[in-house]
């Protein structure tokens, strides 16, 4: 096996984070133009770092893993450098490794990022890569003086893997869909390939002779791993064996993306695709192979007397948002998305939705605020925060499926 010490050489000159200020989460700034033209990326040399002394090993080589370097501080004491693939870049600074050790011990990691660059995620650790568990309260100590952060983890020869969020891979989420085809019969295939020639899937449910038609999709951005998961609890229960979700099936055919950034993914990105472009701010030029292909699809299947009625993409962020179009512009089914975040207000005691318009005019940069504009679809970004429990968003996912196919039955008899 390959063993090397690496630190990265990266001439960081921005990076930039979502608004976050004092008095909680206010959600995403106005957004504005930015350049979709490819830009280069670095990529992480993979393998073993060894040159960390004699006992203690980290390694990178596997999908979705990002550690750009290891230093060894004194013998229990290791810093991890974790750089993007280039910038400016939005401040979701994504890490991903394993760590071993010849003797059972104790060791501390502290995490090094480039200049203004906060630590956001709390590390997810798990001893196969598999089943995670969040780290305890108070694992990672303090900010010290330095501003950086410190996890203390216990080691050994078997194998720990410490991850900013649960890995959910390309590999992973075929698996999710295979699962559902066999026990749906789903129809699956590809809209389209990335730079790097992975497959970009999408699977259909429900009736294909349907006029009606709607768009469920995710991962634009690789950290977004509670936006998934809020996305497989949706498309699940639209697939249960339940009479609501039978009638609904028979009436409607959905398009489902789960994964629009699979180089993203597995390379272990922050932000980008493998162009350097955040494909949320491309779908108005369309400089990106991922967001043609998403056009592309959409021309062939949206024509004739099909419909694109609802179209849905799942994200994640500081705290759980519902971004909206403006309330003002109406859609093909005007006052659908605000009865539908009634509902489901309703459908979880104690809990309010955060709503917030994010779309008023073109251009049409983002993946919803394009496809409210091409097809007058009613649009929703549903945001999960990092730290949401995994069962209210399963909560949260299930409730939003029942509540959709309940008002869009309800909506087409009209």
């Amino acid at each position: 096996m390959k063993t090397k010490l690496f630190l990265s050489t990266a001439v960081l000159l921005a990076i930039t984070t979502n608004a976050q200020v004092k008095g909680g989460f206010k959600g995403q700034d106005p957004i504005t133009a930015v350049s979709t033209v490819t830009r280069p990326v670095e990529k992480q040399w993979k393998g073993v770092f060894d040159k960390t002394g004699d006992e203690v090993f980290f390694g990178n080589d596997f999908a979705g893993a990002r550690l750009n370097g290891v230093v060894k501080i004194d013998e229990n004491t290791f810093s991890v450098l974790i750089t993007p693939e280039n910038t400016p870049i939005n401040g979701s600074p994504w890490y991903a490794f394993k760590v071993w050790s010849k003797t059972n011990k104790e060791i501390k990691i502290r995490f090094d990022y480039p200049p203004n660059v906060k630590h956001r995620y709390n590390a997810k650790i798990s001893g196969d890569g598999k089943k995670w568990q969040a780290s305890e309260s108070g694992t990672f100590v303090k900010r010290e003086k330095d501003s950086n952060y410190v996890l203390t983890v216990k080691v050994s020869k078997d194998t720990t893997w410490i991850a900013a969020q649960e890995l959910k891979t390309s590999k992973d989420i075929k698996e999710w869909i295979s699962a559902l085809k066999n026990k749906n019969n789903t129809a699956e295939a590809s809209i389209g390939l990335t730079a790097e020639g992975r497959k970009i899937p999408v699977f259909s449910i429900g009736n294909p002779s349907a006029k009606n038609k709607i768009l469920i999709s995710g991962r634009n951005h690789p950290p977004e791993v509670t936006g998934h998961y809020a996305l497989e609890a949706f498309v699940e229960t639209l697939t249960a064996d339940t009479p609501l979700a039978k009638k609904f099936r028979k009436k409607f055919e959905v398009y489902v993306i789960p994964l629009l950034n699979p180089d993203g993914v597995d390379g272990g990105f922050w932000r980008h695709n493998s162009g350097g472009i955040d494909l949320n701010r491309d779908y108005n030029e369309f400089n990106q192979p991922e967001t043609r292909a998403v056009r592309d699809f959409l021309k062939a299947e949206i024509k004739d007397a099909n419909k694109l009625l609802f179209s849905i993409d799942f994200h994640s962020t500081h705290d759980d948002i519902y971004y909206t179009v403006d309330p003002e512009l109406k859609g093909n089914i005007p006052g659908f998305v605000p009865n539908w975040l009634s509902k489901v207000k309703d459908g979880i005691p104690g809990y309010t939705p955060h709503i917030k318009p994010l779309y008023f005019k073109p251009p049409t940069f983002t993946l919803f605020s394009y496809l409210f504009e091409t097809y007058k679809t009613e649009a929703l970004v549903f945001e999960i925060g990092d730290n949401t429990p995994k069962d209210f968003i399963k909560k949260k996912g299930e409730v939003s499926g029942e509540e959709f196919m309940k008002l869009i039955l309800e909506s087409s008899k009209n």
